[in-house]
């Protein structure tokens, strides 16, 4: 399938039918070409975004897929492992910096939802994708920091935020998701380690800052993530987790699991100690996309 890239797309009010932005005509046609005068100065997209034709890319699908069915196969083992046989353990594949047409056939092979970091970039594919009927029903999540500057895009765009950590950033998702959408899933980033390097709030900040995001009703609240600095050994790695996963449950103690459903945690190098400690959704890129640039 030949890569889709937006760049050297034709502009106009008719292609551009958004399922981002609720805006005038004018006006909404003034901000896609703004982003896309923006994408044309940004190298480091160019190369997602560029055809790739013939076997070389045949060849690269086929890698792609089998590294998804391995991801696959390690999630049931580890969940065995864990006695959770039947425990639904989701998979997001983060595919941040990759083209759409990975997206694309992994889709096609059953899986409904991908991560990204740069809203830039995302939204380029997310409106690519609204061209194409298969692509329809994909959940996207934004899993980077929030930036003031790009709530708009956030809330207009995606389905799922997972690092959210503000009042602020809670309050702008809310008054600019439109009334159209559904409620827009969130999480709350819990910095379980403590980690210098790493964003989220502190473990006594959660159910404050869960308090104000309730009454939000743009939003819905349906757990938390973490993203602790990597250790090596697997007992740490679990210990790290079971933190997480007792946010989690502070936060089912207060609502409820059936509104508290979602503990986002693990990711390719940790993702068996993360089933482990009770994580229900996993965050995986490097192991299904190969290692980034």
């Amino acid at each position: 399938m030949e890569r889709f890239c937006l760049k050297n797309a034709s502009i106009s009010n008719q292609v551009f039918k958004s399922r981002c932005f609720g805006l005038e005509q004018n006006e909404e046609f003034a901000l896609y070409s703004k982003l896309m005068n923006e994408a044309s100065s940004t190298p480091q997209m160019d190369t997602p975004l560029q055809p790739a034709k013939g076997d070389v890319s045949s060849r690269q699908g086929a890698i792609l897929i089998q590294r998804w069915r391995d991801v696959k196969a390690r999630i049931e083992r580890a969940k065995a492992l864990a006695h959770r046989e039947h425990e639904t353990v989701d998979l997001l594949a983060v595919s941040k910096t990759f083209p759409l047409s990975d997206i694309v056939q992994l889709k096609a092979m059953g899986q409904m939802d991908f991560g990204e970091n740069y809203i830039q970039e995302a939204v380029q594919k997310i409106e690519a994708a609204t061209h194409m009927p298969a692509m329809q029903d994909a959940r996207w999540h934004c899993i980077g920091p929030l930036q003031s500057n790009k709530t708009k895009w956030v809330a207009q765009c995606f389905d799922w935020v997972h690092a959210l950590e503000s009042s602020k950033h809670a309050q702008r998702l809310h008054e600019q998701r439109p009334e159209h959408l559904p409620a827009l899933n969130v999480l709350i980033q819990v910095n379980v380690d403590q980690g210098q390097t790493k964003s989220g709030v502190s473990v006594q900040e959660v159910l404050p800052l869960a308090k104000e995001m309730m009454s939000l009703s743009r939003l819905r609240l349906r757990g938390v993530m973490t993203m602790p600095d990597f250790v090596p050994q697997y007992d740490a790695q679990l210990a790290l987790h079971l933190k997480g996963r007792a946010v989690f449950e502070l936060l089912q103690n207060e609502w409820g699991p059936e509104r508290i459903d979602t503990l986002s945690m693990g990711m390719t190098q940790d993702l068996e100690a993360a089933i482990q400690a009770g994580s229900t959704l996993l965050r995986v890129g490097t192991a299904i996309f190969g290692g980034r640039a």
